[in-house]
């Protein structure tokens, strides 16, 4: 009898091919996608997988709209100028740098993905105390995306920077829909060997024990 897909056990080599996709995901921005279209086999693929994430009492919590219209990109994009002013948080020096970032990818990208969270109307298993593990949920059907989409070959960005009711009106969402976030996806010219913020030395990577605590803080 052949063994269940469920409860097979992964090889060494299955096991390393999950960490090589995990090291090599990236935060995509729009300077980095070719023109070269997504196939629609490809996004199933990746909605799929985001279809398989855990959720707090298997509530399922998310929806997505694929975006392809160049004018609801084109507001998408007002909406990020609009927020980009957010630059003035940082010093003097930060912001000379901000202003050289490509932050977005929204017109550039063949499909951008608007990933909301719908709340359950019924109590939740497991939620009543922690509601916001219904958002984390969602959180959770983003990064398998993410690395869906980088095992594809196709590179994915997160645009924060939007003013999230904004969108929400944009896309006619229903009034209890929450946007959690707004994706950007594409082949891409190339996948950096760093990620881009560390190689233009924003931030650096920070080591796996210093975000290590043993028993409590």
């Amino acid at each position: 009898m052949p063994e269940s897909l469920f409860n097979r056990q992964f090889n060494i080599n299955e096991q390393q091919n999950l960490l090589t996709v995990m090291q090599a995901r990236r935060d995509v921005r729009g300077n980095r996608f070719s023109d070269k279209p997504i196939e629609s086999a490809d996004i199933d693929t990746i909605l799929e997988a985001a279809n398989c994430a855990p959720s707090v009492g298997f509530s399922q919590p998310w929806e997505f709209v694929l975006v392809n219209n160049p004018e609801t990109k084109q507001q998408v994009v007002n909406s990020f100028h609009q927020v980009n002013q957010q630059a003035k948080q940082f010093n003097e020096g930060k912001q000379t740098e901000y202003a050289k970032l490509k932050l977005e990818g929204i017109q550039e990208a063949p499909v951008n993905i608007a990933v909301f969270y719908r709340p359950s109307k019924m109590p939740v298993l497991g939620q009543s105390s922690m509601p916001e593990t219904g958002r984390y949920s969602v959180v959770c059907a983003i990064q398998n995306m993410w690395l869906m989409a980088r095992a594809l070959n196709i590179g994915m960005g997160w645009v924060s920077i939007l003013q999230a009711n904004e969108i929400k009106t944009l896309l006619n969402a229903p009034d209890d829909a929450e946007l959690i976030a707004y994706l950007c996806l594409g082949h891409v010219k190339e996948f950096l060997e760093q990620p881009e913020l560390e190689k233009l030395k924003w931030e650096k990577k920070k080591p796996i024990k210093s975000c290590v605590i043993l028993d409590s803080y």
